[in-house]
């Protein structure tokens, strides 16, 4: 481990990034041309558009075009170093980043910090849901959740148990807003359409696909109308969509759920449950909240100033999901247009102008949007409500803008057109290692914590015996 602090030589104001976001992204390119040195600190090596990760599960795009590299992407940018490694540590006293990759450690000495490190899943403190019903935050969630069911629908060509069939061939999805309903919505179409004739021992339209959600509407940002018009949609796609309906229990075979309504219980056998019900910010803002006396709300989500600042700490910033701020919501745009602002407020500072002279973040809502099938969607931009073709058309011409990269844009546009025109998906590949990732590092991580607390022989016998497995 290095001890001693690192900056860039030159002395200039040291701006380090945590989260290769849209927030953190959008902030380093418009620091471009600023008098500053700029760190760019995340625990991945690329930029990830995540509202396209169902279409990588569902095999409509490739993970390469929704996630390019971070180094690529900010290439030819000579303010800029891009380091590799999980934030451990944050200390606002010493202005110093700790950051860890394998047995490496380093300290980062910044004079202005912003903090885009995202959320993850929330499972409204019952985390033992995530081991049989995994969230979609991450490229290997996508490719596991692909593999997963992918690998329902093999089994179901080989089981002899109409039984055990009928539970491979039920898909539930938690959580009704728009990653459950365009999850919902491709796994109906992977049913009827792209799988089609595939298979010899059963019909793959014989899949069900059910939509839970404890709220009484699909789509509850969107207003009751698109939310009426949503669930039409994905009910005409053979989605069963059941509302008012809280999950109590996850396992490995199963999905229970209370409804809201009558306080009657019910239980749905499945193979293969997606949970897209909720987020918790990343507890690198508590971390900093409670340094600061700065309090965070139930998601984790930091309660920071008009400009985006931690309490009495002027140069700290938290942006995107992270923030509690005169309720914004957690989208993209929320973060891209916070890391534009918090970049131009940072290099007219480091020229003199005076912290006192800040505007507040003004955030311009520029509409919600979810597609549920193919030539339809739902859009809502103001008191302007669009559905249909229509929506569909929006949302192709926003998405294909948010990607980064001419190249990820064209090929994202073409796998579209092919979509629309044939059944044919061309991204389906799995393997068993992302069938088993999930299962195999949640081992290594139990035996990791078991070797922690136990002598230093017996250690070495479980680790040698997960390997034995593996």
């Amino acid at each position: 481990m290095s001890d001693a602090p690192i900056r860039p030589e030159g002395g200039r104001h040291h701006v380090v990034i945590i989260g290769s976001g849209f927030g953190g992204l959008f902030a380093a390119k418009d620091l471009k041309n600023a008098d500053v040195d700029i760190t760019l600190i995340d625990r991945t090596n690329h930029h990830l558009f995540q509202p396209l990760l169902y279409q990588v599960a569902t095999g409509i795009l490739s993970a390469g075009e929704i996630a390019p590299s971070i180094r690529q992407v900010l290439s030819g940018q000579d303010n800029l170093n891009v380091v590799k490694g999980e934030v451990v540590d944050i200390n606002i006293d010493t202005k110093r980043v700790t950051t860890q990759l394998d047995d490496i450690s380093r300290n980062y000495e910044y004079d202005s910090l912003i903090i885009a490190a995202g959320a993850s899943q929330s499972y409204f403190g019952n985390d033992h849901f995530a081991q049989h019903a995994p969230g979609m935050k991450s490229i290997d969630d996508a490719l596991g959740l692909r593999a997963r069911i992918v690998e329902a629908f093999e089994r179901a060509e080989i089981t002899e148990d109409p039984a055990e069939r009928e539970r491979l061939l039920t898909f539930v999805v938690v959580g009704a807003g728009p990653t459950g309903v365009e999850l919902a919505g491709q796994l109906a179409e992977m049913a009827h359409r792209t799988l089609a004739g595939e298979y010899t021992n059963f019909n793959p339209s014989a899949a069900k696909i059910i939509l839970l959600d404890g709220a009484p509407q699909v789509l509850p940002p969107f207003g009751k109308r698109l939310g009426r018009n949503a669930q039409r949609q994905l009910e005409k796609l053979g989605v069963t969509v059941k509302l008012n309906a809280l999950v109590t229990n996850v396992d490995e075979n199963a999905v229970t759920y209370k409804s809201t309504l009558d306080d009657s219980e019910h239980t749905i056998e499945a193979f293969c449950k997606i949970w897209s019900a909720g987020v918790q910010a990343s507890p690198l803002g508590k971390m900093v909240a409670d340094q600061a006396g700065v309090e965070v709300d139930r998601a984790g989500r930091v309660l920071v100033n008009n400009d985006l600042s931690l309490g009495e700490h002027r140069n700290i910033f938290v942006l995107g999901d992270m923030i509690a701020l005169k309720g914004l919501p957690g989208v993209a745009q929320t973060a891209i247009q916070g890391g534009e602002y918090v970049a131009e407020l940072i290099a007219e500072e480091v020229e003199g102008r005076s912290i006192e002279e800040r505007e507040d973040f003004d955030y311009f809502d520029k509409g919600s949007m979810a597609t549920v099938s193919r030539f339809s969607a739902v859009v809502k931009m103001g008191n302007v409500e669009v559905t249909g073709f229509i929506g569909w058309i929006l949302w192709l011409g926003v998405h294909v803008m948010f990607l980064v990269g001419f190249r990820n844009r064209l090929i994202s546009a073409l796998n579209w057109g092919l979509n629309a025109l044939s059944p044919k998906r061309y991204n389906l590949a799995t393997t068993r290692e992302q069938l088993l990732a999930r299962t195999a590092l949640a081992r290594v991580a139990e035996v990791d914590q078991i070797a922690a607390d136990a002598p230093i022989d017996i250690a070495r016998q479980l680790k040698a015996k997960v390997a034995k497995k593996k």
